[in-house]
């Protein structure tokens, strides 16, 4: 591992869960600096010295280049610009902007609307409810722009940031039980990218941190 790259990350954080994607697949070696979302007596988000690095209070923070970056969808550009060697984006503009719209919906239209801290806000009786209510609507957004995109991943037959943002809300999504039978491309997509090593390496039960009873339950 690399100690000048260093990922603050939380094993089931779908946004953790993107960079990891791109570190793996750009063959980017780093660090990783589990933080418990969810420790007995409270987070350690939020005590001063992780506050310091992000914030926002929440994880991914990703350090490198001497530079601390939170927000995933930063990092991710960022990683994009600084190391093309692999590419996770199309060189044409309008795919550019395909692949981004996919990741918008995902990043922007669904998941913020399921994380911990909407679900504190809104009150544990409604969270199920709300989560596949959100998750569904975008779903159908992603669905419709695939039906255009995909090929063998969300965009032809090139893994790009799309991919990186679709599993893991394909994962919350089952975490949800919403049904998934309305979305067969995502799921196809999903299907592809499972076998893939580097998804298969930043899967939420093959991090450090994952309970022990989770460990390789893929």
């Amino acid at each position: 591992m690399s100690k000048d790259v260093v990922l603050y990350s939380f094993w089931r954080s779908s946004c953790t869960w993107r960079v990891r994607n791109a570190l793996n697949l750009k063959k980017i070696l780093y660090d990783l600096k589990p933080i418990d979302l969810y420790k007995s007596g409270g987070g350690e988000q939020f005590k001063d010295e992780f506050r310091q690095l992000n914030p926002m209070q929440q994880v991914p923070a990703l350090t490198i280049d001497g530079n601390t970056i939170i927000e995933s969808m930063a990092i991710l550009h960022y990683l994009e610009e600084t190391r093309p060697e692999i590419p996770l984006l199309p060189q044409d503009k309008l795919q550019r902007a395909k692949v981004r719209e996919i990741c918008e919906v995902i990043t922007s239209g669904i998941q913020p609307f399921q994380n911990s801290s909407t679900f504190a806000y809104i009150g544990k009786e409604k969270s199920l409810e709300w989560a596949q209510y959100w998750i569904a609507r975008g779903f159908r957004a992603v669905e419709q722009l695939l039906a255009v995109s995909a090929g063998k991943y969300c965009l032809g037959d090139q893994i790009t940031l799309a991919d990186c943002c679709l599993v893991p809300q394909v994962f919350n999504a089952r975490l949800y039980k919403v049904d998934l039978d309305p979305y067969p491309t995502i799921i196809r997509i999903d299907g592809e990218l499972a076998k893939h090593p580097a998804f298969q390496a930043a899967h939420p039960y093959n991090q450090v941190d994952c309970p022990p009873d989770l460990v390789n339950k893929m």
